[in-house]
């Protein structure tokens, strides 16, 4: 799983392709035993609201996920002047769908409309991204229910690299309710003591040079280099950024058609492990979707729950 990067830098990949690929393998072998027992397949049901591009890519990737594994999809599309009340209107109508398993608001919503009280009219038990406020809670109290996907894959991800969190000083960039919040929380369950940077934080990279764990998610390009990172850290770049003729790149970077929050070019030359991207979180993030919505299938079908352990 660990993949040598370059030789020159002398870190390692964490592939999160390659674990993708391995937990959707096993969900789609339960997905065929289970289907047998219960009579449907899990049912996914994604909500889009708006005109935003990579919103759109995101969409049609979770689709492509659903159809690979046989998960069936409830895709779902509004303009971006649909009115709060009938977004509810039409939460309310897949929480009573009993085909539906699992329901996600594809965030950001556009401006104007409150994505927290739609989140909150999501039922707990049908949440395929950890958000709603009951969700968010037992992941406080440690227990167990759906997870934030993001977060969750980065947890997947470093576990299957054997990497240790406990006693670790660990670092998370960014208090965003959709990562950087339930990833810090992630973390400190696994017994690594953590601290949340964000936009008013000061001596940032002082902070960020005592992590032995980094997590970023700022949701800014390339604004992790060299300077922030301490001798064999391990850095998750959570950030994935369309490549602009504003952005300051190196000549290697400029080849590629997307960064992240980190400076790969830097860091890799003083990480013990990082994530590319693409090809790191990414691929996670879709992933865990899929295992919250499977697992939300077999508890409403009354069947084995088998998969408890790829969530944190």
């Amino acid at each position: 799983m660990l993949l040598r990067a370059h030789d020159l830098y002398m870190t390692f990949l964490l592939n999160g392709r390659q674990l993708a690929k391995e937990i959707e393998d096993r969900l789609r072998d339960e997905i065929a035993i289970g289907t047998e027992k219960a009579g449907r397949p899990p049912g996914l049901a994604v909500i889009r609201v708006g005109d935003d591009p990579a919103s759109e890519v995101y969409v049609s990737n979770k689709e492509k996920a659903c159809s690979r594994i046989g998960v069936e999809s409830f895709g779902s599309y509004f303009p971006e002047k649909t009115s709060e009340v009938e977004l509810i209107d039409a939460i309310e109508s897949l929480n009573k769908n009993d085909l539906v398993d699992g329901i996600l608001l594809q965030l950001p919503v556009p401006q104007g409309i409150d994505e927290g009280l739609l989140l909150d009219h999501i039922h707990p038990d049908k949440d395929a991204d950890g958000l709603h406020t009951v969700n968010l809670g037992k992941l406080i109290k440690g227990e167990k229910g759906p997870r934030s996907c993001t977060p969750a894959g980065v947890m997947a991800l470093l576990a299957r690299n054997n990497i240790s969190l406990k006693g670790k000083r660990s670092v998370v960039v960014g208090r965003s309710i959709l990562v950087g919040k339930p990833m810090a929380l992630m973390l400190q369950a696994a017994n690594s003591t953590v601290s949340v940077a964000h936009s008013e934080t000061r001596d940032l990279i002082d902070l960020t040079r005592q992590a032995e764990i980094l997590v970023v998610a700022a949701g800014c390009p390339l604004i992790i280099g060299a300077e922030h990172v301490q001798k064999n850290a391990v850095v998750v770049d959570v950030g994935i950024h369309r490549i602009g003729n504003g952005t300051s790149l190196s000549k290697s970077q400029a080849q590629k058609k997307l960064c992240g929050d980190v400076n790969f070019d830097e860091v890799a030359h003083i990480a013990s492990a990082l994530t590319p991207v693409p090809g790191g979180v990414g691929p996670m993030t879709v992933t865990m979707l899929l295992a919250n919505t499977t697992i939300l299938w077999q508890e409403h079908c009354g069947l084995s729950l088998t998969l408890g352990d790829l969530l944190p």
